[in-house]
C-alpha cells in the first residue's frame, strides 16, 4: 500500500536550503524508491497554527517500510544536518487507505 511523507517547512535561508539540503535529500528520495508529488513554497494556512507561508513537500513511497528505510538511513541522518538552523520542519508519514462509504 503506498505511503506519503508530508513535510511542512518554515525556511529562513531558502537558497542554502535548496542548494545544500534539497539537492542531497532529493537524490536520496529517488535512491530509496520515493518520488516527489508536490514541492512548493507559499502554503496558505486555513486552520491551525503552523504552516502559513511555509514550503510543502509531499513524497510518495511504495509502502511505509520504504519511507521509513529512507528516514532512518545513515545517509538521510547526514542530510538532515544540512537544514539545521535554516528550517523548522514538521514531518508526517501516512499510508494510503481505501475510503469506504
Amino acid at each position: 500500500m503506498p505511503a506519503y511523507m508530508i513535510v511542512t517547512a518554515k525556511i529562513t535561508d531558502r537558497d542554502a536550503f535548496i542548494t545544500n539540503y534539497g539537492s542531497t535529500a532529493g537524490a536520496l528520495v529517488e535512491q530509496f524508491g520515493g518520488r516527489y508529488v508536490l514541492r512548493g513554497p507559499g502554503a496558505q494556512l486555513l486552520e491551525g497554527s503552523f504552516g502559513d507561508g511555509a514550503s510543502m513537500v509531499i513524497s510518495e513511497w511504495p509502502d511505509k517500510a520504504s519511507a521509513l528505510a529512507f528516514w532512518n538511513s545513515p545517509e538521510y541522518a547526514q542530510a538532515k544536518k544540512l537544514r539545521k538552523g535554516i528550517a523548522d520542519c514538521q514531518v508526517l508519514l501516512i499510508e494510503a487507505g481505501k475510503i469506504n462509504g
